[in-house]
């Protein structure tokens, strides 16, 4: 049985009392990890030598409560710089600790699941947060990178738990009961860039009208035919909210409507006309044929890679403006290009 969100442990322990050490220790139950030395020994290898004060830097002991596990790494300095050490230089050193200063939201933990586990990934913020008031079931199994052992748990913590794994020094907010429309200003309060997945057409709007008053970009992955959003709401405060496509529609008035004449809306963003054949025609068989729209795992992974690229472009300050592009794998794979080669 799952566990009830409130009752997840999803942040890791630092644990730097000796005594509660070795009661951890002690402890048939919890799985002691120790590959210090590895860890030491990898960073001493790296180009160019790191500096004395990093090999030098006292390494730290985390509880994993949901793992039950007690792991040994390396401080945050020396953790980081060898975690992020295969990153360079696509990523430069000095990159790499500007993108650690970011704060970025993702709101819906299905595809947002992909997106953060991608950002985190790649070290592109210091803090992340996520809302989503779901649990993991097992048909989101074909795109979140969850594991059955996640079943039942919330989606925000199950999350939460994957990313905690990659890198504890990462500070992760979690709001299991996920962000109504009243919610949404409070939970992006501060943040740098903020993901917008989440089903709901009435937060998705709130999100917007919030981020234009704060200047806070907006990003959004669809899964269908690499279909992108990019809404720069800190370069253009004035910008409509999904590039216009609604007119002047507002969530309270979205608020007023039934559920029934919502749907005129997500149609509309999605621009029928450019969905790909099968979605077209799946969404057509929605409560029919098919439970909801199709969603592939892979197509999940190329919107989190493209997130990640968005979020590195936005937090290094490079070109990236305002719009919706598709970056359709099926197009591109029916027109390969010989390479040429020199005789």
């Amino acid at each position: 049985m799952g566990e009830s969100a409130g009752d997840d442990v999803c942040r890791p322990v630092h644990v730097d009392d000796p005594d509660a050490l070795s009661d951890l220790f002690a402890d048939p139950r919890v799985e002691v990890i120790d590959t210090i030395e590895q860890q030491r020994h990898e960073l001493a290898r790296t180009l160019p030598a790191p500096r004395p004060e990093l090999l030098d830097e006292p390494s730290r002991w985390f509880h994993y409560p949901w793992r039950r596990s007690v792991v040994h790494l390396l401080g945050p300095d020396g953790f980081r710089a060898l975690r992020s050490d295969r990153n360079r230089n696509k990523i430069t050193s000095d990159e790499q600790q500007q993108l650690r200063e970011l704060t970025v939201t993702v709101i819906g933990l299905s595809s947002g699941f992909a997106i953060a586990h991608g950002i985190v990934l790649e070290g592109l913020a210091g803090e992340i947060r996520l809302a989503d008031f779901d649990a993991v079931d097992l048909s989101n199994l074909n795109r979140l990178p969850g594991t059955v052992f996640d079943l039942g748990v919330n989606k925000a913590v199950a999350a939460a738990r994957r990313l905690a794994e990659l890198d504890p020094y990462v500070r992760i907010v979690v709001e299991p009961a996920g962000v109504n429309a009243g919610a949404v200003d409070a939970f992006v309060d501060g943040s740098d860039v903020v993901i917008e997945q989440c089903d709901s057409f009435d937060v998705k709007l709130a999100v917007r009208e919030v981020a234009r008053q704060r200047r806070i970009p907006v990003l959004m992955a669809t899964a269908d035919r690499g279909l992108f959003d990019v809404e720069r709401y800190d370069l253009e405060p004035d910008r409509m909210p999904f590039h216009g496509i609604l007119g002047k529609v507002t969530r309270a008035e979205l608020a007023d409507m039934p559920a029934s004449e919502r749907v005129q809306f997500v149609r509309q963003v999605l621009e029928p006309h450019l969905l790909s054949t099968r979605m077209a025609a799946s969404l057509t068989e929605v409560q029919r044929t098919v439970s909801t729209w199709p969603q592939l795992g892979a197509d999940i992974n190329l919107g989190a890679a493209t997130a990640a690229a968005a979020v590195r472009r936005i937090g290094l300050r490079s070109p990236l403006p305002s719009g919706r592009i598709r970056i359709d794998l099926d197009d591109v794979l029916t027109d390969p290009v010989t390479p040429v080669t020199e005789r």
